[in-house]
């Protein structure tokens, strides 16, 4: 895919995606640590929430955190971008995922990371991980710490309907890659069911998602 196109899918999701999700915020699913942690959930929230794990982020990274052993140290890192109406805020959310990952690397090398979003925060993974080409300058996650991130899960992504882009096209993170698109949610499959692109959490979707990632994590550690 040439850029053109890419900016113009980004574009086209700002217009017709800008679905502002605002649940109650939902309090960090784990408690920060002091030392490296054995897994760091690095995830971007949706447009229109306020800053945070959003309300999937938190319910994933709480059940990931259950899923895997207790002595497993698990701490969380909420993506720092605007999440506006706009999907363009996306290529800000991509940026500041890749510098942190970066940052946490070389201070705990050792710690493996889970990485995501849901909605706009979707697109801030795609681009961090390369899978979308970006339309101006994006630093994506060095080709060098692919293998330290275990696991990628994503909701509700808008990369599906715009560009139609197979997750598993991506040869660093395809086969650790789990997506979850619900049926009728608009903003994934272009379909009119609103609903369904708030229900990631109630429909069982976000434990799925921790389940497949718990997997991933405990194949990483070998």
């Amino acid at each position: 895919m040439n850029r053109l196109k890419a900016a113009t899918a980004l574009t086209v999701a700002g217009l017709c995606f800008g679905l502002t999700v605002a649940p109650p915020a939902q309090a960090s699913a784990s408690a920060k640590t002091t030392s490296c942690p054995d897994v760091d959930v690095v995830f971007a929230r949706g447009s229109g929430e306020p800053p945070g794990l959003g309300f999937v982020g938190a319910a994933f990274a709480a059940s990931l955190s259950s899923d895997l052993p207790s002595d497993v140290v698990v701490d969380d890192y909420a993506v720092n971008y605007p999440a506006s109406d706009l999907q363009l805020s996306a290529l800000e959310g991509a940026n500041d995922m890749s510098d942190h990952i970066v940052d946490m690397a070389v201070q705990c090398p050792g710690t493996l990371f889970v990485i995501g979003g849901y909605s706009q925060g979707a697109t801030a993974t795609d681009l961090a991980t390369g899978l979308l080409p970006a339309p101006i300058l994006v630093n994506t996650i060095p080709n060098s710490l692919a293998s330290h991130v275990a696991a990628v899960v994503t909701f509700g992504n808008p990369g599906h309907l715009l560009i139609e882009i197979p997750l598993t096209d991506s040869p660093a993170y395809g086969a650790k890659w789990e997506d979850f698109c619900d049926p009728g949610d608009p903003v994934c499959l272009g379909g009119l069911n609103v609903n369904a692109h708030v229900d990631y959490v109630e429909n069982g979707d976000t434990a799925a998602g921790a389940v497949f990632a718990a997997a991933k994590v405990l194949d990483a550690e070998g």
